[in-house]
């Protein structure tokens, strides 16, 4: 069983050159350059298998995740020895001259970021492959806090959530004290959407008030329940954020009620997003995973397996320096895999977009806002796509820009489907400026569109000969939360492990022996971990609550 390239199936659609107002196609290899991913041969989310911080146990279970709340003041700054961009920087910003033909004498000069500065702060940007949020009562944040790999991870709330409606981005109201506040609704409006939400926290202990509905979709369902337009769209798209078409009255209102479900545990949003982007998450896994003697080969390419004739399982791996590596069980995603063992395997594709831009889609006083937008479809068999926009506090673009995703199910091809949303809500580098500044769409620096392959829903017989004790995981989804990446890692462990306890809280450091220790009780407490100390001083700084006095 041979494995072809991780990258060749990664296919880029366009990405916006030093002539900003032509987008042109390139190759694989430039796009991963320009947009500050990993060369082919580094990987994607690899953490350096260093020491943590002595554990602290926390008492109470809904402080243990940490999450930094915004100021309108400005941004945190933040200090990490070992990551891949500098959060924060004294140097003094410099404003570089637009190429257009503009007569700077007659007006004002003012800050505008160039592609000369985006490429000169390239470490500054950290961009995920995949774009997803963490429901704050999801199954990721509940596996984080009981892990307690949370302590290597810092957070931060969404802070908006945005409608588009009649060409323009409005906030929706989501909790009481946004309904009461909204000035988008009327008094009746206000009553009719409290009276409509509360009903989908309890629909479950009322079944008469939908059973009739249960066979039309949930967009056919609001309409029975004597909500105006504005507020079925509201529910609809930026509450529920189900399809139109596809999502039936039980789909929405269990999408509903997880969404009220999830309000107000962190903050005025149901969504948090770790500092430094999602591929924080998979290194907080792999840094405790070390800790309690994982082993790492980076750079190690699976060239073949090695299958027993007479078990029919795999008992060893060949990687591409012909070095061959024993194992019992054999966890893939299912990239790896060559095109003969895939052959009967139906696939879907998610549609991606990111973008640089210079301001936030919708203005406020606050230059540090996360966004989330849903825009629905206009044509009949296209999706609506899924708008994440995330500031410079959250360390994944420099200051002064935006880095927004852009996520679809694919129809046609990533450019063909994302192009149009893009072209609502940005306008190009080029394109003169409007005078009323209040009105203006944020000016779009840098674009790449791609095409991913869903492999979620693939059952493990659609592959061709695997052995028995190869086990095959997803790629990433086209939703929003990660419990189907939690429901499946849990999964494929009790399988493996069916007797052992998934992701269990860690013991504390002096709990821990280490073989030869009963021999030597005395030295036991000093040497159990010996690097421990010496991270500690760094590594606490960035992991206490911000409430916490420094010592």
């Amino acid at each position: 069983m041979e494995f072809p390239d991780l990258h060749e199936d990664v296919e880029e659609a366009g990405a916006l050159q030093k002539n900003h107002a032509s987008v042109t196609s390139a190759n694989s290899t430039e796009a991963a350059h320009s947009a500050c991913l990993p060369a082919e041969d580094q990987s994607l989310s690899t953490a350096s298998c260093e020491i943590p911080t002595e554990q602290t146990p926390s008492s109470d279970p809904e402080s243990a995740l940490e999450v930094n709340d915004f100021e309108a003041t400005g941004e945190k700054e933040i200090h990490c020895d070992d990551k891949t961009c500098v959060p924060s920087t004294s140097e003094k910003e410099t404003s570089e001259n637009v190429p257009m033909a503009e007569d700077t004498a007659e007006q004002p000069k003012k800050n505008r970021i160039t592609y000369s500065q985006i490429i000169k702060e390239g470490r500054r940007f950290n961009i995920d492959l995949v774009s997803k949020l963490l429901y704050s009562r999801g199954l990721l944040i509940d596996l984080l806090i009981k892990s307690n790999v949370s302590r290597y991870a810092e957070f931060k709330n969404i802070t908006r959530i945005l409608a588009f409606r009649e060409g323009r981005v409005e906030q929706v109201p989501c909790s009481r004290a946004d309904v009461f506040n909204s000035k988008q609704l009327t008094m009746v409006e206000k009553r009719m959407l409290m009276k409509f939400l509360t009903f989908c926290m309890e629909y479950e202990e009322h079944p008469d008030e939908y059973k009739a509905y249960e066979e039309i979709t949930f967009s056919e369902y609001l309409k029975t329940q004597k909500l105006t337009p504005n507020l079925q769209y509201f529910v609809l798209h930026s509450i529920a954020m189900t399809s139109e078409t596809a999502s039936s009255t039980i789909d929405g209102l269990k999408a509903t009620k997880n969404f009220l479900h999830c309000l107000g545990r962190y903050g005025n949003t149901p969504f948090l997003f770790p500092l430094y982007g999602q591929g924080e998450l998979p290194q907080c896994f792999c840094r405790m995973c070390a800790v309690f003697g994982g082993i790492y080969c980076l750079r190690h390419l699976v060239q073949c397996l090695v299958v027993d004739k007479e078990s029919g399982k795999c008992k060893a791996i060949i990687d591409q320096f012909g070095q061959r590596i024993i194992s019992k069980h054999f966890l893939v995603e299912d990239s790896y895999f060559s095109e003969n063992t895939c052959s009967h395997v139906q696939y879907r594709q998610i549609s991606r977009a990111v973008l640089i831009t210079d301001r936030s889609v919708l203005k406020t006083d606050s230059d540090q806002q996360i966004s989330i937008l849903t825009v629905p479809a206009e044509e009949p068999g296209a999706f609506a796509v899924r708008v994440i926009e995330l500031c410079s506090s959250t360390m994944t673009c420099m200051k002064g820009t935006y880095l927004v995703h852009l996520t679809c199910t694919t129809s046609k091809t990533a450019r063909e489907d994302l192009e149009p949303v893009v072209q609502k809500l940005f306008t190009p580098y080029t394109e003169k400026e409007i005078e009323n500044e209040e009105v203006e769409k944020p000016r779009l620096l840098w674009a790449l569109y791609f095409n991913m392959r869903d492999s979620s829903d693939v059952s493990r017989n659609s592959y061709n000969d695997l052995p028995s004790n190869v086990y095959v995981c997803s790629g990433p989804d086209c939703a929003l939360g990660n419990d189907n990446a939690v429901k499946q890692a849990e999964a494929l462990f009790q399988q493996i492990c069916p007797n052992e306890d998934f992701c269990p809280p860690p013991p504390n450091p002096e709990d821990i022996i280490l073989d030869g220790d009963s021999l030597q009780p005395e030295a036991s407490e000093s040497s159990a971990i010996p690097e421990a100390n010496s991270e500690t001083p760094r590594e606490s700084a960035n992991l206490r609550n911000p409430e916490e006095p420094s010592k």
